[in-house]
């Protein structure tokens, strides 16, 4: 047998004329798209020029390369499913059919079947129209029927007898109509799409009635709100838009309370949509709102106001979110300024946002200097004397001016407005003080609830900062390659995608990207917690803020400035924050009770003893000014959004992304975790662990197995290629190389036909004796995959194939049989590996042969039983189970845009053990609320059993109240440690 390796003498280079060639690439209609294939294409020898046209799907190559095979190896190799332009002229009759998929109505679930969908050859187009839930695609009527089954098994069935087939070019109209807003018409841009979703029929005499409902946003609450207004006399029809959050009713009715009243008691917060609005929505920061006594003012001044629809705070970012008609945002803004809580466009603020990040000046502890003076002055001289004169007056005055000048001016304004909040309390308190004659006292309490509000202002700040140091962890500089070659240090949010940036050691890497050339280690713990710097060479992503410990290399930018994993991280956080967790919701309701019900319990002290029993007024009015001040419940409604915010912060610098304080509090409850084999507890990149040859010469059948599997994709092919190439076998030449679907591979050297492939085409080809069989399942009890290497007459060679076990994956389950939660594997191997492999790292229960909609049944079942249930997976055809599992975690999320933003829990490595973390994070944050709302609680309950014995002061009531509300902070940031 000839050296296959051998070589001929080298040849003089001789410049071929100048060719092109069209392609038709079916998966292509990006800029990543169009970056990927210039990487693979441009440093081809021969090529020239690279033409694209992304709205066609066409690519045009300038070259002088004798045959296009090697181009399209090239675009094979990259993942495009191409075709010379000449050889897709069959798709002129290709048949076009649009789906109705019921369970379709959101960017995410998009997202989803374009990643299942995308690299099916011979399917020409999608097109989505997500408000009608259709789906259009292009292609043959094979390549339609595998789209369908594919969908099915994503868990996307269409309905049955939902598609409808038309020729391209048939003059079907349009179902968007001309006056759709871009908000509506959604997937509706360039398409034809037809509605098979039983559109609202508009009958003589209807009216209709737009809603908007801000907890409205999924399937799930659709459903209720059919059930509920669709049982309605005079509703005639539902219109949904659940990315909107919005529905259009039509009715007979005269009146649209009946419809709001079904909505308000389903616990839909809906509001009805005049002239056309369809809720322009304005991030505002306001630089004085960082409690809930300044949110229930805006709250109270807005609601109601024209054109106002909603409001969002996020009190730990200070930015409050207006959904709003156009012309309602200035009289908003007006507004506010009027309630003394100035307001700027998120946009427009950097100062503003500068000025918050940074502690509270040094300015403002001079004023609070000289009332603290002002009021121990006061004190003691009215100690001295033995009474009040004009010096403890004039000193009083000067310690509440001072210091609490700005409490009463915030006082008079809640006043105004009928708002109970502290600073009005505060000041009817310190007000009622000056008037029964407690000066010296009333100077005291004014000075130490100021001083109190600017330390907890400055502890905030603490848990503000965690999150805002995440956005200093990318250098607001980058040095990038001009034109000219030179290298010129930029903005970073200057950087176009497609740009190279040079990083040297020490140096934060300022974007994301892909390495061109250098090698380094890289300190990534910043994006994905792990301790160990990791290896980079040429194709390996890097990611912005993280550190470039030892060589310098160069990247190409792959997402801009405010698109990078950091950025979308940081926006996931704050929009986490934004999210209120179940105890805070309870926390919020209990103080809308408490506050009024403790104040009419004052004025009933301040009156009914002396009027009903003959007591002294000064004693239980001056009691009652005590409970003003108790009536506060700061320490209780602050205690909740600390300690989830430092919780959400502490995950976030481990590499744990949570979205929102609903999931923190629920990890504690989780008791059963489902996790999927293949990327979660194996690392998905399988390899040969045996290799049995059935016939002599070993050497020679192993390069006969190399060389077939070298022409696969297939992932167990490459694992015996790169077995192969290990042991140095040779590579033969390969002719009439053929792919056999769900089978293997065959093809003919030295023109003997051989066959690479699994059991079933072993079985078919009718070379499965007793001997192999036996052989077979020994290894696939061993948890291996069996691959077999055949002639025309038997098997040649046995390869055992297995995905090696994460080394983490046995701690992992062990750390969560600790904390009490249950596993169970769900696979789609079989039976076999995936028994083997759960004894291997210790798991409970393991399911093998799962499609996505049985992983799917399992989950369901399991929370039928009661149980708290989490999914761990990385792929599409996990994507049902996630969604449906009370927590879904997505593994190994860095630089993924959609499990970032379709995970609950997105652990940004593949380190399973993080799930505990989550868990043990989860029962510590639980536990620090449970204490912060007891402390608080019984502190007003002391302090008001104290006020009714006489034994409370005013100046200690603030005292205590205050002080509790920094212990309940100074608690919640004990997470941050953690």
């Amino acid at each position: 047998m000839a050296d296959p390796t051998a070589s001929s003498s080298v040849k003089p280079v001789v410049e071929a004329p100048l060719t092109k060639t069209s392609f038709r690439i079916f998966n292509m209609d990006c800029p990543s798209e169009e970056r990927l294939i210039r990487n693979g294409l441009g440093n081809i020898p021969g090529v020239h020029e690279l033409t694209f046209d992304l709205e066609q799907r066409t690519l045009t190559v300038s070259h002088t390369l004798p045959s296009p095979l090697p181009l399209l190896s090239a675009l094979s190799a990259v993942g495009m499913n191409a075709e010379e332009a000449s050889e897709v002229t069959s798709s002129l009759t290709n048949e076009e059919a649009t789906l109705f998929i019921p369970n379709m109505d959101c960017p995410t679930e998009e997202r989803l079947i374009r990643d299942a969908l995308k690299n099916q050859p011979g399917l020409d187009a999608l097109r989505f129209d997500l408000q009608q839930r259709t789906l259009t695609l292009t292609g043959t009527a094979a390549v339609l029927a595998r789209a369908r089954q594919t969908l099915t098994g994503i868990g996307f069935a269409p309905q049955e007898g939902s598609d409808r087939h038309i020729k391209p070019g048939s003059g079907e109209a349009s179902n968007c109509s001309s006056d759709m807003s871009p908000a509506d018409s959604c997937g509706c841009t360039g398409m034809t799409a037809i509605s098979l979703s039983r559109p609202t029929t508009m009958k003589s005499g209807d009216r209709q009635t737009m809603f908007r409902i801000e907890n409205m946003d999924c399937p799930t609450e659709e459903a209720l709100i059919r059930g509920s207004l669709g049982k309605m006399s005079g509703v005639t029809g539902l219109d949904f838009n659940l990315m909107q959050r919005t529905l259009k009713v039509s009715h007979t009715m005269q009146s649209t309370a009946p419809l709001m009243k079904a909505l308000s008691g389903i616990g839909m917060k809906a509001q009805e949509v005049t002239g056309g609005n369809r809720g322009t929505r304005t991030s505002l920061v306001i630089s004085k709102m960082d409690c809930p006594t300044e949110e229930a003012l805006i709250r109270k001044r807005l609601t109601g106001m024209p054109g106002i629809e909603d409001m969002q705070f996020n009190l730990m970012q200070r930015t409050l979110t207006l959904t709003h008609a156009p012309e309602a945002l200035d009289a908003a803004m007006r507004a506010l300024q009027e309630i003394g809580l100035a307001a700027e466009k998120k946009s427009s603020v950097v100062a503003s946002e500068n000025e918050a990040r940074s502690p509270v000046s040094r300015y403002a502890w001079l004023p609070m200097a000289f009332s603290g003076a002002s009021a121990l002055a006061a004190e003691v001289v009215h100690w001295v004397n033995g009474g009040t004169n004009w010096l403890v007056i004039a000193l009083a005055l000067g310690a509440i001016f001072s210091g609490g000048l700005d409490t009463y001016k915030k006082g008079w304004i809640a006043v105004k407005n009928r708002n109970l909040n502290m600073n009005a309390l505060m000041s009817i308190a310190v007000t009622g003080g000056l008037i029964i004659g407690q000066w010296p006292e009333a100077a005291m309490v004014m000075f130490l609830f100021a001083l109190a509000e600017l330390i907890e202002q400055k502890s905030l700040d603490r848990a503000r900062n965690a999150i805002r140091g995440l956005m200093d962890m990318a250098p607001e500089t980058a040095t990038v390659r001009q034109v000219d070659g030179s290298w010129t240090q930029v903005s970073a949010n200057t950087v176009a995608i497609g740009a190279q940036v040079r990083v040297r050691p020490g140096e934060r890497i300022p974007l994301d990207g892909k390495v061109v050339s250098g090698q380094s280690t890289i300190n990534q713990a910043p994006i994905t917690g792990e301790s160990v710097p990791v290896e980079k060479g040429v194709g390996d992503p890097v990611f912005a803020g993280t550190i470039n410990e030892a060589g310098s290399f160069e990247f190409e930018v792959t997402a801009r400035s405010d698109n990078t994993t950091l950025a979308r991280i940081i926006h996931a956080v704050e929009e986490a924050q934004g999210t209120k967790a179940p105890t805070q919701r309870f926390v919020d309701q209990f103080s809308k009770v408490y506050t009024p019900a403790v104040f009419l319990v004052a004025l009933l002290v301040a009156v009914v003893p002396p009027l009903a029993f003959g007591q002294a007024w000064y004693d239980w009015v001056y009691r009652a000014l005590v409970l003003l001040v108790v009536a506060c419940p700061c320490a209780l409604v602050i205690s909740t959004p600390v300690t989830i915010v430092s919780g959400l912060a502490a995950a976030a610098r481990k590499g744990v992304l949570i979205k929102g304080g609903v999931y923190l509090e629920q990890g504690r409850k989780l008791n059963w975790l489902a996790l999927d084999k293949t990327g979660t507890i194996t690392l998905g990149k399988p390899s040969v662990t045996e290799y049995q040859p059935l016939a002599s010469s070993p050497d020679l059948v192993l390069a006969l197995a190399s060389s077939l599997a070298s022409r696969s994709d297939h992932p167990v092919s490459h694992a015996v290629a790169a077995y192969g190439d290990a042991q140095s076998a040779a590579h033969l030449e390969v002719d009439d190389f053929r792919a056999l679907l769900g089978r293997g591979v065959e093809g003919k050297m030295n023109q003997v036909s051989y066959w690479l492939g699994n059991q079933r085409l072993a079985n078919e080809r009718g070379q499965l004796n007793e001997e192999v069989a036996s052989k077979v399942e020994a290894l696939e009890r061993q948890g291996r995959t069996a691959v077999m290497l055949g002639n025309a007459d038997r098997v040649l060679a046995l390869f055992g194939v297995a995905d090696t076990v994460r080394q983490t994956s046995q701690q992992a389950i062990a750390e969560l049989h600790e904390l009490g939660v249950k596993t169970i594997m769900l696979t789609g191997d079989n039976e076999h590996t995936a028994l083997a492999i759960a004894r291997q790292v210790g798991i409970d229960d393991a399911r093998g042969n799962q499609l996505p909609e049985q992983k799917l049944r399992v989950v369901e079942e399991l929370g039928q039983r009661g149980a708290t249930i989490g999914m761990v997976g990385d792929g599409i055809n996990d994507a049902p189970a996630l969604a449906k599992a009370d927590i879904g975690f997505a593994m190994g999320a860095a630089g993924t845009d959609t499990a970032i933003e379709t995970a609950d829990v997105a652990l940004m490595d593949d380190d399973l053990r993080k799930v505990a973390s989550f868990v043990r994070l989860s029962r510590a944050t639980s536990g620090i609320l449970t204490q912060n709302i007891v402390l608080a609680l019984a502190i007003k309950a002391i302090f008001i059993i104290l006020t009714f014995t006489g034994h409370a002061t005013m100046w200690m009531a603030v005292f205590a109240d205050m002080g509790a509300s920094l212990l309940v902070v100074f608690n919640g940031l004990r997470l941050l440690r953690k």
